[in-house]
């Protein structure tokens, strides 16, 4: 699947031996695993050997969806709460964040199909929707729509694809 992603990969041993973002996954995999079965420090701990060996900090209870693909994975963090969908890329130095302390979810729920940029900031509790595109830089402090893209500091709307709904002539 990254092979399809990066047109960099140039084969399945290169990303196995030497993608981060792969590496961090596999970390993620077995800390969350851990995790879920209330076994906080061993998950902790494991989650901190997969930062320290990648450059990716993912909290354990981070709930990640099929076929993330974390791209170069230096400076990624990701926070406890936060929800990600399936197919989704994201660029270093990305932050999954939360913006203050308090119960319940705090960090971005990420929608599936979403590209985030490098160096971007999302924070809160905010909604990512589907297909949406977070550019370079950007820091989101308010839910994105399905298909948008949003660029700058604060994150503004450039652009959102139209829904269009199929209307049947029965």
């Amino acid at each position: 699947m990254i092979q399809k992603r990066d047109p960099a990969a140039h084969s399945i041993w290169e990303v196995l031996l030497t993608y981060p973002g792969f590496h961090a996954l596999a970390y993620h995999q077995l800390a969350n695993f851990l995790y879920r079965r209330r076994h906080y420090l061993l998950a902790v701990i494991i989650a901190h050997w997969g930062k320290r060996a990648t450059g990716v900090d993912i909290h354990p209870g981070a709930s990640i969806g099929k076929f993330l693909f974390i791209d170069h994975g230096s400076g990624v963090v990701i926070g406890e709460t936060t929800i990600i969908g399936n197919q989704v890329t994201i660029l270093h130095n990305v932050t999954l964040g939360s913006r203050k302390a308090t119960d319940g979810r705090r960090h971005p729920k990420i929608e599936d199909g979403v590209f985030i940029g490098a160096g971007a900031q999302i924070l809160g509790p905010v909604v990512i929707g589907q297909r949406a595109k977070v550019g370079a830089g950007t820091v989101v402090l308010n839910d994105v729509p399905d298909g948008a893209t949003v660029v700058g500091n604060p994150g503004r709307i450039i652009n959102k694809k139209a829904n269009i709904k199929t209307v049947s002539l029965k």
